[in-house]
């Protein structure tokens, strides 16, 4: 009897012994999808001049104080740039000495009227000197221009953390285009129009979303004629057009798909594209290198023993700094960009997050340890 006592005693020993050795592994969690940024260039600080005073003189921060929706607060930025600068279809009136957006708000407040492309600076500027990723586009119908529609376009993507996309976003027209509650890019927009003149994407406008049949302007476009333009999309390589400025002119990136090869883009004069058989034209096969993903997380992890060695990685224009939490109530701190973690749970959840100079957070990235 105390000889089977015993054998029980050692067994069970070690089992436990054995049980408190498994070693920790990763389990695979669900994470937004990580696209690294291999073409654009984009301001890489914060405290470019011209982001610090046009926030300090037009009070960005007042524009969305007390909303708490990040989306919402990029749609409010852009109803007050619709607000503020008067449009003329006819060109510009007087052209701002510098074509920065503090000079184009200057002279618009003063009465004078401007086009698409400085609708389409101001509306860069402000999101990108707020913490909000945006990014200048040519959208160009690529024939003559029938009577009513829009012979090309400068216009904006802004990236929204919200629903971890780009997504156009146009100032000019205050409006962007929605498919099931869901805000479309630029090349999604082109993907609608061609598959059946967009008749599946609705049209919307201002802070609410509010669904419209045409565009505000007195020549009412309907949402078939506005979506026509997006038949020829050009990104500018240097999307920090002020600091990074090659003597007036900007490297195009253009998705080559079949569209693309079979079809010639003509200007407004008849003639093809001044940019084609030059430098300036860069070609992309693969449309994900269009759509990269910032403010975006993605890590390489060794576990040893009871610790875990992340290092972390990022695209994050301004940034500043990545956040953890332990648990989903855990309370965000700093953390380097190769946090060492001491696993002290047999289930171990760990959240990470980038955050730029201007306070505006990225999606959370989990991790999840266990024994």
């Amino acid at each position: 009897m105390m000889t089977r006592i015993l054998v029980l005693i050692v067994c069970y020993t070690f089992l436990a012994s054995c049980n408190t050795a498994r070693p920790f592994h990763q389990v695979k969690t669900e994470n937004p999808e990580f696209i690294p940024n291999s073409i654009f260039t984009y301001y890489k600080d914060s405290s470019y001049p011209m982001f610090k005073s046009l926030k300090e003189k037009y009070q960005l921060d007042t524009i969305f104080h007390g909303e708490t929706d990040e989306f919402k607060r990029i749609l409010l930025l852009r109803h007050w740039i619709y607000k503020t600068i008067p449009l003329t279809p006819n060109g510009v009136v007087l052209k701002s000495e510098d074509n920065s957006a503090e000079s184009i708000l200057d002279d618009a407040l003063k009465g004078n009227m401007f086009h698409c492309a400085y609708f389409m600076i101001v509306n860069a500027e402000i999101m990108n000197a707020c913490g909000y990723m945006a990014r200048v586009i040519n959208a160009d119908e690529g024939e003559n221009n029938l009577a009513g529609q829009i012979a090309h376009h400068g216009t904006d993507e802004v990236w929204s953390n919200t629903f971890h996309k780009w997504f156009f976003s146009d100032a000019m027209f205050e409006l962007h285009f929605e498919k099931n509650g869901i805000p479309l890019s630029a090349l999604e927009i082109r993907d609608e129009y061609f598959k059946n003149k967009a008749a599946d994407v609705v049209m919307v406008s201002g802070p609410e979303r509010t669904p419209i049949d045409t565009t505000l302007d007195k020549y009412k476009r309907s949402k078939e004629i506005f979506t026509r333009v997006f038949r020829w999309i050009a990104w500018f390589k240097q999307q920090d057009i002020y600091s990074n400025w090659n003597n007036g002119i900007s490297y195009m990136v253009m998705y080559e798909d079949e569209y693309f090869k079979t079809h010639t883009w003509i200007r407004t004069n008849g003639k093809p594209h001044w940019a084609y058989g030059t430098q300036y034209l860069v070609l992309v096969k693969d449309r994900k290198e269009l759509y990269w993903t910032p403010n975006t997380i993605t890590s390489a992890i060794k576990i040893n023993g009871d610790k875990a060695n992340i290092t972390l990685k990022s695209y994050t224009p301004f940034f500043k700094t990545y956040q953890m939490k332990e648990g989903t109530n855990g309370q965000w701190k700093d953390v380097s960009g190769s946090p060492e973690i001491a696993l002290s749970k047999d289930k171990n959840e760990i959240y990470f997050r980038t955050v730029n100079k201007q306070g505006v957070t990225g999606a959370e990235y989990h991790i999840l340890i266990e024994r």
